[in-house]
């Protein structure tokens, strides 16, 4: 069995672990150790700032133990203020409900999990469970009599992600201060349930995974471990995953599989080694042999990071169709089907429309004066030439109905126009 421990360590998914020594001991004398990570389902789909712990998930199943997934559908309700400026938007119950399920569906293309709510399953098959099984139905008296009394205020408000609201201008709600219970309450009951002895999160998460393991001490007189993935940032400083125009989703519907290849194969130099260890399966002797790459050679080592990325969350046909879009465009300016598409009425384009306004709309610039800065410098095209700032576009431009632009070196989006209800 391949030691886990190393492999994460040497992939880059380690910040912290509870008492090194007891926890590499303990995956070397349990053959099939289970671990979770809990996902509050606040959006319709994660994106790829959520995808490291799940990714070590990934490891942890490849090494033989079983993976856990934990739906926050009873936590979702309360928020985790951890990394948080202020006090979540509360979403209705159907809202959530219908969150858990298309995250659940999403994150079981990267896992073999059991069917929702299977608590056994054979081998090392995944779980994924929802905690409002157990959290909606409890009584708040016997909560705070069985779990509360557990909990020190004073150890609870030296918290990081406690101490950081309490000296915001928000401030900390009483309800967000209860998330740690919850949290904990989760571990304990995956402890009793299925024989959860792990718990990994990000590294915001410290707090409340210590909380559960003390929970479980003191109540199971049991020993649980935790570890925490480092919280990524790219070399430019920004949040990872985080673009001009918001979030890169795992949703196809939201980031198109063209744009989820586009952001890895754009990745700063300085970020593709560590990219290609925690966002890929590939062999770490494959992995070594592309950190070699300098200079130019180094997009051969970009495109395979967008490649496996891809491959991973779309699938290969998607990957591969995605990267012979992108040669066809980079090497010989041709269109394809696989980049982004907006769609304009061509009554708009039979009017007229700025060069400054179409490449706002369809989300190559993030501002109109964006737009014209990039124009004056002679960073917008259309079809491959040129455009200045002034320039109206109109339906005597398209080809085949068809518009190919591109914003910068590495930007394209293909403009359709559309006369009633079908593209012309």
């Amino acid at each position: 069995m391949n030691d886990l421990l190393h492999i994460l360590a040497e992939r880059g998914f380690i910040h912290q672990t509870t008492e090194e020594t007891q926890l590499r001991e303990h995956f070397a004398s349990t053959p099939m150790v289970s671990a979770y990570v809990g996902v509050d389902p606040t959006a319709s789909s994660c994106h790829i700032g959520h995808l490291v712990p799940i990714m070590a998930l990934i490891h942890l199943q490849r090494s033989g133990h079983r993976p856990i997934l934990v739906m926050g559908g009873a936590t979702a309700r309360i928020g985790d203020p951890s990394g948080k400026n202020e006090m979540r938007q509360l979403l209705s119950a159907e809202e959530i409900d219908a969150n858990v399920r298309a995250v659940r569906a999403q994150l079981s293309s990267y896992l073999d999990l059991a069917a929702p709510g299977e608590w056994e399953a054979p081998g090392n098959r995944g779980l994924v469970v929802d905690n409002a099984e157990w959290l909606l139905p409890i009584g708040y008296i016997e909560f705070l009599r069985d779990i509360g009394r557990h909990f020190s205020v004073n150890r609870m408000l030296t918290a990081e992600s406690v101490r950081l609201r309490l000296d915001s201008e928000a401030g900390l709600s009483f309800l967000e201060f209860n998330y740690s219970l919850l949290q904990a309450y989760d571990f304990l009951t995956l402890y009793r349930r299925a024989g959860c002895t792990v718990q990994l999160g990000g590294g915001d998460q410290w707090g409340n995974i210590v909380a559960g393991i003390d929970l479980i001490r003191r109540l199971e007189r049991g020993s649980a471990h935790g570890i925490t993935c480092p919280l990524i940032t790219t070399a430019s400083g920004n949040k990872m995953g985080k673009t001009e125009k918001g979030a890169v989703w795992l949703d196809p519907e939201r980031t198109s599989p063209y744009e989820y290849y586009q952001y890895w194969v754009n990745t700063h130099d300085a970020d593709v080694a560590r990219f290609l260890r925690l966002f890929t399966l590939l062999p770490m002797d494959e992995i070594r042999e592309l950190e070699k790459l300098e200079g130019a050679d180094l997009r051969e080592a970009k495109r395979v990071l967008a490649r496996e990325a891809t491959a991973l969350t779309h699938g290969e046909e998607e990957a591969r169709k995605d990267e012979t879009a992108a040669k066809a465009l980079f090497v010989g300016g041709a269109s394809s089907d696989a980049v982004p598409t907006h769609e304009v009425p061509l009554t708009a384009l039979e009017d007229g429309i700025a060069v400054p306004v179409l490449f706002t709309d369809c989300g190559l610039c993030e501002s109109r004066s964006a737009a014209r800065r990039l124009a004056s410098q002679g960073g917008l095209y259309i079809e491959g030439e040129t455009v200045r700032e002034d320039r109206i576009i109109t339906s005597k431009d398209l080809r085949d109905g068809a518009l190919l632009l591109r914003a910068g070196k590495k930007k394209y989006c293909r403009v359709v126009a559309r006369d009633g209800g079908t593209p012309r």
